[in-house]
């Protein structure tokens, strides 16, 4: 029987590397794919390698004028001065960077077009799911953003309403911005506060523009929420607009930078509240998009101990195929992580014991505590953007 799922992936993606010390280091893409491999899980999904996307699909989303920036900077990295966002400590313009970050566009953008085609069900790109980069500019470890241009794609293709939902730690901007006055794009962006983080966006009145009002989601979390407040907040926002929004493919970026161990934001997640997530937002799109899903990855920086655990939930996950948190990691996968980084692999898929489990979530209709800051900021979201929709909020 065909496969259903389909996943990007070759070696070739390791050349997304913006140098030594920089915090997106490729290795743990490397790392997640040996990890599916090692599982299992691999023999459950059709792995496809994409081309380098065209200038033309590019333009779609990007400016000409940035495309043309970027392929020069590509073949002299040092002509790149921090204009255009490019050759700055964030986005250091590196040797190849437009045929590796056109690559993972073409990736997600295949996915695209197979989901909507209805030659698989679900399509999986970690790759991908670059949402800071702009239509004019770099930002944030992203060139392309290979989201954006795959909704664009799908928009161009028939789709009429595409929803899309960004987990990540940082606010979804890139995406957001593109699509800011479009109504056939829905965005919602659960990250923590950017009083915080960078970058600095993604505040619950900011609800897109004037053709478009309601379409533009954001639940700005405080620092330190744990487990229980952020699942609350996704399932207290997300599912909600999303059947009211009816969407035709669901798009979904699941940066797994929300960890308590990842070193670039301040929030306390668990490997287990991650996969919760991923299954949550696989049963959002048999609920309320066909089945028609694309995950993508995003941030992630802790390379090694969540990186791959995180993404190789999600895959397993939209392979139908999930691995339970409990299963042990397997000791080939542990063995060549203490010999390539010398450091001890997770022992487990996931971080809890067994007296945390199931991870408690209060459903917002039992009520909620304005003077709590999760609730506070999960109600000041759904006020801002319920009523748009038809979801009275305003009384809660």
């Amino acid at each position: 029987m065909a496969h259903r799922t389909r996943l990007v992936w070759d070696d070739g993606f390791t050349a997304y590397n913006f140098g030594p010390g920089h915090p997106m280091g490729p290795t743990r893409l490397a790392l997640t794919t040996r990890l599916l491999d090692d599982l299992g899980v691999l023999e459950h999904v059709e792995v496809v390698s994409p081309a380098i996307a065209s200038d033309e699909l590019l333009t779609t989303v990007h400016e000409a004028d940035y495309v043309a920036a970027v392929r020069a900077a590509s073949l002299d990295p040092r002509s790149a001065t921090g204009r255009w966002g490019l050759g700055t400590e964030d986005d250091p313009a590196f040797e190849g960077m437009h045929e590796a970050s056109a690559r993972i566009v073409q990736g997600t953008v295949d996915l695209c077009d197979a989901v909507w085609r209805g030659e698989i069900d679900h399509g999986v790109n970690y790759c991908g799911g670059l949402h800071h980069a702009m239509a004019t500019h770099a930002s944030g470890f992203c060139i392309y953003n290979d989201i954006a241009v795959g909704i664009q794609r799908l928009l161009d293709s028939g789709a009429e309403r595409v929803a899309y939902v960004d987990i990540d730690v940082h606010h979804g901007d890139g995406v957001e911005r593109i699509f800011w006055n479009d109504p056939r794009v829905l965005t919602i962006s659960v990250h923590e506060s950017g009083r915080a983080l960078f970058p600095g966006t993604g505040w619950p009145g900011d609800i897109g523009g004037p053709d478009a009002r309601g379409t533009a989601v954001n639940v700005a979390l405080p620092p330190g929420t744990g487990d229980s407040d952020w699942l609350r907040a996704i399932e207290s926002v997300v599912p909600q607009l999303v059947s009211a929004f009816t969407p035709d493919v669901l798009v979904t970026q699941h940066g797994c930078d929300s960890h308590s161990q990842d070193p670039l934001a301040h929030l306390s997640i668990s490997l287990d509240a991650q996969r919760r997530a991923h299954e949550f937002l696989h049963r959002l799109a048999h609920d309320h998009a066909h089945g028609k899903w694309v995950a993508l990855g995003g941030g992630g920086y802790e390379l090694i101990q969540v990186v791959p655990r995180s993404w190789a939930h999600l895959t397993a996950i939209a392979a139908h195929a999930p691995v339970p948190c409990a299963t042990p990691v397997p000791q080939s996968w542990r063995d060549h992580v203490l010999e390539s980084f010398g450091v001890e692999a997770p022992t487990m898929m996931g971080d809890l014991a067994e007296k945390d489990l199931p991870i408690w979530v209060r459903p917002w209709e039992t009520g909620h505590n304005p003077d709590r800051a999760a609730d506070a900021a999960i109600l000041a979201t759904r006020q801002a953007v319920f009523p748009l929709h038809g979801l009275d909020a305003w009384f809660e």
